[in-house]
């Protein structure tokens, strides 16, 4: 009896101790992000800002097209923050149930550009009528895909009020992210490209030829949010840390637009 007593407290500890270090274990799991491709420069600095000013870890950051994103979050991957770079797909993780509504913020604002590699140096006046076809000579224009990347989306929008997309829609080098746009231009695969105007800032190899008038595309607007299924104790924290004074001056920096307001699509 006293030997049975034993082992059944044996495993009671046990199990007792497994549970503990569960527990451990999932509050030292690392905060990760789900961000779109276009904020890697801006949110490496800020999440190594975080790190500096509260000795936590730096959240884990998983960047991409917000479409593929959303989709990830949707099957299942593990996230505690998406941030989207526009409004649809964020939209999209709404409907799906992904994310806490209550936590959903209008980050940040950014303009669409035309770029070129570096040399030689040549300016394009994005006005309706424009002849991109002619700028493009035998080369190809560098995008977004314009079915789901949402600089896609915003590239084919701008072309088409333009009247331009007509005369390029076959000559689309569509990427699988606006980063991955810009790097067709960075080595000079592509003579041409559309990216975001902090894209084009954080690569060296190229120059802004033209930027999209505004009223050309839909606002690119950049909402954030918590995941439905975030359980990480500092992700709230992050996300207000997303929208202080440090943040912001990065964000700044890289040439983003401040929004920082509770908002929707509508």
């Amino acid at each position: 009896m006293d030997r049975r007593m034993l082992l059944a407290g044996g495993v009671a500890g046990a199990l007792s101790f497994g549970r503990a270090a569960g527990s451990a274990q999932a509050a030292g799991k690392d905060m990760v992000i789900f961000a779109a491709a276009s904020m890697k420069t801006a949110l490496d600095e800020i999440a190594a800002a975080w790190a500096r000013d509260t000795g936590k870890p730096a959240p884990k950051i998983s960047y991409a097209a917000s479409n593929a994103l959303a989709r990830q979050i949707e099957s299942g991957a593990p996230a505690d923050l998406f941030i989207s770079a526009d409004l649809d797909w964020m939209d999209y993780a709404a409907s799906k149930d992904l994310i806490r509504p209550a936590t959903r913020v209008s980050l940040l604002a950014n303009r669409i550009v035309l770029i070129a590699p570096k040399d030689p140096p040549k300016t394009i006046e994005l006005k309706p009528g424009v002849d991109l076809a002619a700028a493009l000579g035998a080369g190809r224009l560098a995008m977004g895909n314009v079915q789901s990347v949402p600089a896609g989306k915003y590239g084919k929008a701008a072309l088409e009020k333009l009247g331009a997309w007509d005369k390029v829609k076959g000559r689309i080098a569509q990427a699988d992210n606006v980063r991955a746009a810009l790097l067709l231009v960075s080595r000079g695969e592509a003579p041409l490209g559309i990216v975001y105007a902090t894209d084009a800032a954080a690569d060296p190899q190229v120059r802004i030829v033209g930027t999209f008038p505004e009223g050309s595309h839909p606002p690119v607007v950049y909402p954030v949010a918590l995941t439905k299924e975030s359980a990480h104790p500092d992700a709230q924290a992050f996300l207000g840390y997303l929208r202080g004074s440090g943040a912001r001056s990065v964000f700044e920096k890289q040439g983003f637009t401040v929004l920082n307001k509770p908002a929707s699509s509508s």
